[in-house]
């Protein structure tokens, strides 16, 4: 009797695990299932070859302050391996600073009105729209940027690439003897970069290398030949790589229960990948959400149109381009002004915007600007979405599953 009752009880506890085992490989299909319909695509199949002269020459002039006017300012002085290719600030600081993280602002510097974007998946397969508001876009087939049809490149990486060196107190200071620089015109960016070149040219090191890299005479060296090296580099070293969710999806590798609860949320009720989808995590369009708006803004007194700026298209007013997700643990500040610090608080920006705004702080021009762009984000698909604090945790922790390294270190010039 005592033997077909433990016999019973094994049966039943037997029967309760297989439950369990049934139910979590449920979960884990439901999520593979679902990362796949959302566009996800194995690392290898997003990069683009590069000549390996190029990307190694391309490394020097992202480490060179040679295409900085006033010679002080390089790609990797704001783009650092410790802050996950970006600063670690909410605003860049640009020409004049000094040192990295917190240290450029306590030395001074022109403050860059929005966050620093990461370089990972830059100008992979796909990945054709750029910066924060998309002022270089290749989406449509046909190139949009500043340059208009003047472009120099048919490639958006290459385009954008040119701006940063053009840009005024990013990496053309801001005085009184470079005024005439300061037109951001397409003449104007010409003459900017001839400058730049004949600067490569003349160094010891860099001006050879680039030219053997091109295949050029280094005499008939031209800008073009410096961004398409740097775009060679951002290409190779940000590249996609393999994760632990493409492990996931793809090889079968496991995750913590936390990381299936929060990809399930993500993918689900929070609402994340109705617009972080797609193999970038991008639907790499533009939505506006009421994050705070700290620093001056792009149009100044604390504002920043965002997207308009580029179209000047009433319905575009306060929308930035959805960023990727790779490393984005590794990556804060977070928005287009860098005013959140923690990926969960930016994770609930996007569902409660309300959660950290104290409008008797604010002056009526900040509240009416808030009230604007909280209008614009009442019609998105993640107004009325509720989650407690454990399962934003959740969906931090599953994002933490989207982290990889770069090939090679970028070496901080100061």
């Amino acid at each position: 009797m005592k033997y077909a009752t433990r016999s019973a009880v094994a049966l039943v506890v037997s029967g309760v695990m297989s439950t369990f085992a049934l139910a979590e490989g449920l979960r884990e299909r439901v999520l593979r299932d679902a990362a796949l319909d959302a566009g996800l695509l194995p690392a290898n199949q997003l990069s683009v070859e590069q000549s390996e002269d190029l990307v190694n020459v391309g490394k020097l002039l992202f480490e060179s302050r040679l295409l900085s006017f006033n010679n002080d300012t390089a790609c990797a002085s704001c783009h650092l391996d410790r802050f996950g290719s970006t600063d670690g600030l909410p605003n860049a600081i640009g020409t004049e600073g000094e040192g990295f993280g917190s240290a450029r602002v306590l030395n001074g510097g022109d403050i860059v009105p929005r966050n620093v974007l990461p370089f990972w998946g830059r100008g992979g397969v796909g990945f054709e729209v750029f910066f924060w508001d998309g002022k270089v876009d290749g989406a449509s087939g046909r190139l949009v940027s500043q340059f208009g049809a003047n472009a120099p490149s048919l490639d958006p990486l290459v385009v954008a690439v040119h701006l940063p060196p053009a840009e005024i107190g990013e990496m053309v200071i801001d005085r009184r003897d470079t005024e005439e620089l300061q037109t951001e015109d397409v003449e104007t960016a010409k003459r900017l970069y001839t400058e730049l070149t004949e600067r490569i040219q003349l160094d010891p090191i860099l001006g050879q290398k680039v030219a053997n890299a091109r295949n050029r005479a280094l005499e008939d060296l031209a800008f073009i030949d410096v961004a398409e090296a740097i775009a060679a580099f951002i290409r190779f070293n940000f590249r996609v790589k393999d994760t632990k969710f493409h492990q996931f999806v793809f090889s079968d590798t496991k995750l913590t229960d936390r990381e299936i609860e929060g990809g399930l949320l993500f993918y689900g009720r929070a609402g994340c990948s109705r617009c972080h989808n797609g193999p970038y995590f991008t639907d790499f369009d533009f939505h506006a959400i009421p994050f705070p708006q700290v620093g001056f803004g792009r149009n100044g007194f604390g504002v920043d149109y965002g997207r308009f700026n580029v179209t000047l298209d009433e319905a575009d007013r306060y929308g930035f381009r959805t960023p990727p997700l790779y490393n984005v643990t590794q990556t804060g500040p977070y928005s287009h002004s860098g005013s959140i610090a923690n990926l969960s608080d930016a994770i609930r920006v996007h569902i409660d915007p309300l959660f950290f705004v104290e409008p008797k702080n604010m002056d009526g021009n900040d509240r009416i600007e808030f009230y604007e762009r909280l209008k614009i984000w009442s019609g998105s698909p993640l107004n009325g979405v509720v989650a407690s604090d454990s399962e934003i945790d959740a969906i931090a922790e599953f994002l933490g599953t989207l982290s990889y390294e770069s090939d090679v270190s970028v070496k901080f010039v100061d």
